[in-house]
């Protein structure tokens, strides 16, 4: 029997970023860029791997910044060859209003994947998929043992998830982290009130109440990482920066520590985890250690940056530590 494919995704692009400001000021938290590659094009990539075509994103916080950065025109685009459709929310309407609100950019008849708009993985899905229609599940989520909050209890025996943080107070399972990458039945639809400010959590439990399979797969394989909070996002780029450390899956669009079309003047010393976006000027003999350098910034001669982020556009003059400009 031939291994069940799901060919659409939803990936939740509107979230405000709160724990990542002043980073996400001017752009929504899932365009950050890591190595000159923005944070939801490896979720993108990694979905592209097992079988996915189609993407539904949502957003809210600065949506100008994906016209400019993915190229969106009248709600869609194209990442090599896939489809990237647009729902913009004018109210936030939190991961679950956000499902029952890109029903029109889905087949509403087919499953599909969900994956938060901060998170970077390359766990292999394979096992989700395939134990999420082999128990006939409404919704299976990807779990891992460690790595953050362990909120889930899942059954190890039966797959079965029987509650997330206590809220049911009923299970004596084992607890895991929730990876923020879960397959949903399209009878999920039937669950989720349409125009709703709502997250999906209480609609599990509301499902799990109901007798409805909500099923959870153990998955540890591969890397994880959650881009929550600032330190989480350097942490990232400084693990991500080292070769063997590179997602398992092929990248449509290739991570570079350096953009071609940054200019840098003559004498300039770039050491550690620096990063330099497209379009920025590093003036003559700056040194650049452990900074990251966003899109058309301006660092002036004889400047000394260290543990520095410079952010779309912005300047930096003579010595700097630990700052976000």
């Amino acid at each position: 029997m031939s291994q069940p494919e799901v060919h659409q995704a939803f990936v939740l692009g509107a979230g405000l970023g709160t724990r990542l400001r002043p980073l996400t000021d001017g752009r929504p938290k899932p365009l950050v860029p890591i190595l000159n590659k923005l944070l939801i094009t490896f979720a993108f990539d990694h979905l592209r791997a097992h079988g996915v075509t189609r993407f539904a994103i949502n957003t809210h916080h600065r949506p100008e910044a994906y016209e400019r950065l993915l190229g969106v025109r009248s709600g869609q685009a194209s990442y090599y060859g896939s489809e990237l459709c647009f729902a913009h929310e004018p109210i936030l309407l939190e991961t679950g209003g956000g499902i029952a609100n890109i029903r029109s950019q889905l087949n509403d008849q087919a499953p599909f994947l969900v994956y938060n708009g901060d998170v970077l993985s390359d766990a292999p899905l394979g096992e989700l998929i395939a134990r999420h229609f082999a128990e006939g599940n409404a919704a299976t989520l990807l779990l891992r043992s460690h790595g953050g909050p362990l909120q889930v209890q899942c059954d190890p025996g039966t797959g079965r998830i029987q509650d997330i943080g206590k809220k049911l107070g009923t299970s004596s399972a084992p607890a895991f982290l929730f990876s923020g990458i879960y397959l949903l039945d399209p009878r999920i639809f039937s669950w989720i009130p349409p125009g709703e400010i709502l997250s999906i959590i209480p609609v599990f439990l509301k499902m799990i109440q109901a007798g409805e399979r909500i099923g959870g797969v153990v998955i540890d394989d591969g890397r994880w990482y959650d881009l929550g909070e600032k330190s989480a996002y350097v942490e990232t780029c400084r693990s991500l920066f080292l070769p063997e450390n590179a997602p398992a899956y092929p990248l449509a669009w290739p991570m570079q520590a350096i953009h071609p079309s940054a200019e840098i003047a003559d004498g300039v010393q770039i050491e550690g985890f620096t990063q330099i976006g497209p379009r920025s000027q590093i003036g003559a003999r700056s040194v650049l250690n452990n900074t990251l350098i966003w899109d058309a910034a301006r660092v002036s001669p004889d400047s000394r940056l260290n543990d520095c982020i410079l952010r779309d556009g912005e300047s930096a003059v003579g010595e700097l530590r630990g700052v976000i400009q």
